[in-house]
């Protein structure tokens, strides 16, 4: 177990939930620890519900890992105890960011007219702003970006609101995928954003707990697991009490195998020769970003077509999904031998040279009628091409694949506020 000196004097934010101390000897850290306290309605309503620390810490830990693991910028650094984890410190922005897959809650008290369980395709913003006086008001992006909050030096505008929005739609999504995986629906959820002192960089804060979300198992919501059966509690018992509790404990407890992938599959790169190599340790890098374990192998189906399906019979016969890469330059023969006699998906992916490169191709681009290989010129978007493929059924190659783009997305947005400054 860790041990922090912290200066309670120096930074000591208490909510209705957790305590945060900052750490005298780790600068730029804070500790966030968890209370044993459930509320609701701005603690109108509140109750002690001894083990809730542990449990919201446990759900908060697993849900940081699985989204920093994916690859999404967020404060969280580790799990510290029990009760408690480690972050790094942010100026807070004080907006509740609201996701909606699902049509409940306050949603239809202030949408009359709208029928519980409308589906919203696509996902459904609201933003809330912080403020337990006035019960957290709804607030639209005009009045964010009118409020001209700065934190940590950032002014928050046009290109941070973009950000905040467009990541907290990528952050459902994630989440709504890896319970699926426990056929349990990801009915809504609120985040918050934070402004690390440290980078200047906008980054998922605060805590992602069951307070944080609707959860109904199986789509029905008579089963619902999370902070809503408290609410709707007409009277506080310790019977209703020791519900809650038992709820609270079945989401921390599958949230732990969001972690785990419940179908696991492979790439299988297939070169014609090993001049090839560092053009299939490219695709084996990019399959490594993926979490993808990635096989290579020496083989030319001119010269040996047996050994070629002896191979391709190696991998089909343990039941692992997998995808086929053909490497192969010149005449390409892997890859429609592989495509005529799989049912798995094959890739090709020559290695094009200068010389006789507007040749070469036509041999991985002209298939027999009843081949279905595709072909992709670069070894990283071959990679990718598997991993979107093997993503269909694996939430942990997918969630990368989502962060990945979001990403992209945010470097582009960020470059052109940039561009723009300087222009200025």
């Amino acid at each position: 177990i860790e041990t922090f000196a912290f200066n309670p004097a120096t930074q000591n934010n208490q909510g209705k939930t957790k305590q945060i101390f900052e750490l005298v000897d780790e600068p730029g850290h804070v500790l966030v620890q968890s209370k044993d306290q459930i509320t609701a309605g701005n603690a109108v309503r509140k109750d002690q519900m001894e083990g809730k620390a542990a449990i919201a810490n446990k759900t908060t830990s697993c849900v940081f890992k699985l989204l920093q693991d994916a690859g999404f910028k967020t404060a969280f650094v580790r799990q510290h105890s029990e009760t408690a984890f480690v972050a790094s410190r942010c100026e807070m922005i004080p907006i509740e960011w609201v996701c909606r897959r699902i049509a409940t809650g306050s949603f239809l008290k202030r949408n009359p007219g709208v029928k519980e369980g409308y589906r919203f395709t696509p996902l459904k913003m609201e933003m809330f702003f912080k403020d337990d006086a006035n019960n957290d008001p709804q607030w639209s992006e005009e009045q964010l970006l009118a409020a001209g909050f700065e934190l940590a030096g950032l002014t928050i505008g046009r290109c941070e609101v973009d950000i905040m929005s467009k990541s907290t739609v990528a952050i459902f999504e994630v989440l709504e995928k890896a319970w699926a995986t426990q056929d349990c629906t990801l009915v809504d959820m609120k985040i918050e954003f934070g402004v690390n002192v440290t980078t200047k960089e906008i980054v998922l804060a605060d805590v992602i707990d069951n307070d944080s979300w609707r959860l109904w198992p199986a789509g029905d919501r008579s089963q619902q697991k999370d902070k809503q059966v408290y609410r709707d509690l007409k009277e506080v018992t310790p019977e209703a009490m020791q519900m809650v509790k038992r709820n609270f404990e079945w989401v921390a407890e599958r949230v732990k195998l969001l972690l785990e992938s419940q179908v696991k599959g492979r790439v299988v790169v297939l070169m014609g020769s090993t001049s090839d190599v560092a053009h299939c340790e490219k695709i084996r890098k990019a399959c490594g970003s993926y979490g993808i374990p990635c096989h290579l192998r020496v083989n030319s189906a001119h010269k040996g077509p047996d050994e070629t399906l002896r191979i391709k019979a190696e991998y089909e016969g343990d039941g692992v999904p997998t995808i086929f890469v053909a490497v192969a330059g010149r005449s390409n023969g892997l890859g429609p031998v592989m495509s005529g006699n799989t049912a798995y998906p094959v890739i090709n992916c020559p290695p094009i040279t200068p010389d006789w490169g507007a040749q070469d191709i036509w041999s991985s681009l002209r298939m027999p009628s009843g081949l279905g290989c595709s072909t992709v010129l670069s070894p990283e978007a071959a990679a990718q091409f598997a991993a979107q493929i093997l993503g269909l059924n694996d939430h942990l190659v997918w969630v990368k694949l989502r962060a990945s783009m979001l990403n992209t997305w945010i470097s582009l947005k960020q470059a052109d506020k940039k561009l723009q400054e300087c222009s200025l």
